[in-house]
């Protein structure tokens, strides 16, 4: 029985030594677990929807840049332009030879519903009365877009001007025209209206409306 003790010492010190080393591998282990799972993970930053009002501004300059007015005084026509293609195109009266419409590139900046007239300080305007909204002798008749004032594109009561050399160096044309004309223009430039705007300007013609265009709408007389 007494040979036996050594044995038994013996295994109880191998049993004892086991433990230990499982002990310190399970440490181990554990201790890899808990470096891998505080070692953050790279975060993407989330893709941030772009806002509604941003989105418009992009489009309404992107409008505004491919919309442009062209006049050819020449051929006494006006072309409005979509990017390279031609959208519209309008026959209109030009300055005559002793009142000559300027030629060089401005950009629209309003469009007056219904304007009203105040002469010009020049020699053929001197005996010249201002004329209200509405009233049938107002010359710029019932829209006017201005870009290089007194000069203006404007609609005219004297249909009969129309395609000819005969104004004072502004661009005339039909009414309904340059109402068609002003109404594109405002869309493009992003303050467009409903047509209850349209309406009521018909209706209330000596009511002026006057309408900002943001950035303006390019325009190149030649």
């Amino acid at each position: 029985m007494n040979s036996l003790k050594p044995l038994f010492g013996i295994s109880v010190l191998l049993l004892t030594a086991c433990t230990v080393s499982m002990k310190d591998d399970a440490a181990s282990a554990d201790s890899g677990a808990a470096v891998a799972t505080t070692t953050p993970a790279p975060t993407v930053a989330p893709s941030m929807p772009m806002p509604m009002d941003s989105m418009a501004m992009m489009d309404t300059t992107s409008a505004a840049a491919n919309t442009r007015v062209e006049v050819d005084l020449k051929a006494r026509k006006l072309y409005l332009f979509n990017g390279s293609d031609t959208s519209k195109t309008y026959s209109v009266a030009v300055g005559s030879q002793k009142w000559p419409t300027q030629t060089g590139e401005w950009r629209i900046r309003q469009v007056v519903w219904n304007p009203e007239w105040t002469p010009p300080d020049e020699s053929w305007a001197e005996e010249r009365e201002p004329r209200k909204p509405g009233d049938p002798k107002n010359p710029l008749g019932r829209v006017q877009l201005v870009y290089d004032p007194p000069r203006t594109i404007h609609g005219t009561n004297d249909r009969t001007s129309i395609g000819k050399a005969v104004s004072h160096g502004s661009i005339r044309m039909y009414n309904e025209q340059a109402a068609e004309l002003g109404r594109t223009l405002m869309e493009a430039a992003g303050v467009g209206k409903d047509s209850a705007f349209y309406r009521n300007a018909e209706r209330n013609k000596t009511e002026k409306v006057v309408v900002d265009l943001p950035q303006g709408i390019p325009i190149r007389v030649f």
